[in-house]
């Protein structure tokens, strides 16, 4: 008897490590798939993130070139004629050899007003005042329909300019003013040569000489370019702050600067600045001191400054040959393009005169990254 009951007991625990060893598995296997099923949520969530944070990533990369894409197209098609029909101007311009900045200047407007842009455009280049009114009044026979003048001279338009508005055709100014009245003329797109005279003359007198001796070489003379930039000179002379040793044009040529030098270095006269209102005639100016075994530039005799910021000048002032240049930006085309634009589709001008903005470039600040930002020409 006392042997069956310990068989019963026997088999009763191994019925209940059975049960036990049962719901243990179930339980792990439940566990087990409550997890997974949690990670396999988990990770949906995860990828559903991802994917919508690459979407974002690929709408904001595919907008942000659109809008690059359109700002090129806009900087691109700027100024090109979009009425359907050919537009027909008549430029009036200083001749591309007058120097590096006229090449640059006649350059643009050429490429602006093409026939691939929709326009026909007729030129006419000369550093004469009088032959520039003999074309002009041309192109107002012909018919234009816009003038674009760099005039010569500041004077002597007011009547071709009247003739151009009798006869509907819109007349805009660019790289210099005339002295005229505002009425005869849509707009202005130039650059501020006075203040072009300012900022040169400021530069020189905070330059540490005992005195300030200087050889100045003109431009043409009454052109609003040699007028701004002399005016400057001229005042800090009245005022006692400069000599101004030598005074004379050289009519924006080279040759002619040298010869202006040789003079002055031949009568004996003391100098120790050269003012030249371009680079070509600065240019000039130094081939006569080199040759004559003057030295210039920062570490010379002589100050040398110009004007224009042709890419080789600013070069020589990287190098310590010159000491100064003053900017003037040859760039006006697209800027009266757009005007056009504006008037032949029903629009107006917002600005009756627009300004460059510039500045002056000294030897002692000057960088590599100056010279390709600020050079014009090659």
């Amino acid at each position: 008897m006392k042997r069956f009951l310990v068989l019963m007991l026997a088999a009763f625990m191994c019925f209940a490590l059975a049960a036990c060893s049962s719901d243990s598995t179930e339980s792990s296997a439940s566990a087990s798939e409550e997890a997974s099923a949690e990670a396999t949520e988990d990770a949906a969530a995860e990828a559903t993130e991802e994917a919508s944070a690459e979407a974002t990533t690929d709408d904001a990369a595919a907008e942000a070139t659109e809008e690059a894409s359109a700002g090129e197209n806009a900087d691109t098609n700027a100024g090109v004629n979009t009425t359907g029909e050919t537009i027909t101007v008549g430029i009036i311009n200083n001749p591309p050899s007058e120097s590096g900045y006229r090449e640059a200047n006649v350059k643009d407007f050429e490429e602006m007003f093409s026939a691939e842009n929709g326009y026909d455009a007729k030129t006419f280049y000369s550093l004469k005042n009088d032959e520039q009114l003999s074309a002009a009044q041309q192109f107002i026979t012909d018919g234009v329909d816009y003038l674009l003048i760099s005039a010569a001279e500041t004077t002597g338009w007011d009547s071709v300019l009247e003739s151009a508005k009798e006869n509907g055709i819109g007349v805009f100014l660019f790289d210099r003013m005339i002295d005229t009245d505002e009425d005869n003329y849509e707009a202005a797109v130039v650059s501020d040569m006075p203040a072009e005279g300012d900022t040169a003359v400021t530069w020189l007198l905070e330059q540490p000489l005992d005195e300030y001796n200087v050889v100045h070489i003109q431009g043409v003379m009454g052109s609003d370019a040699q007028l701004g930039r002399t005016a400057a000179l001229d005042n800090a002379a009245a005022e006692g702050k400069v000599n101004i040793v030598v005074q004379q044009t050289a009519s924006w040529d080279e040759a002619e600067a040298k010869k202006i030098v040789e003079a002055a270095i031949n009568s004996g006269d003391s100098f120790n600045v050269i003012y030249a209102e371009n680079d070509g005639m600065a240019r000039g100016a130094v081939a006569a001191l080199d040759e004559a075994g003057i030295t210039h530039g920062t570490n010379g005799d002589v100050i040398i400054m110009g004007f224009d910021t042709n890419k080789w000048a600013l070069q020589e002032l990287l190098n310590g040959n010159w000491n100064y240049d003053g900017q003037c930006s040859p760039f006006q085309a697209a800027a009266i393009a757009e005007m056009i634009m504006d008037l032949e589709n029903g629009g107006t001008i917002a600005s009756k005169k627009v300004v460059s903005e510039e500045k002056g470039l000294d030897a002692a600040t000057i960088t590599a990254e100056d010279v390709d930002t600020y050079g014009i020409g090659s």
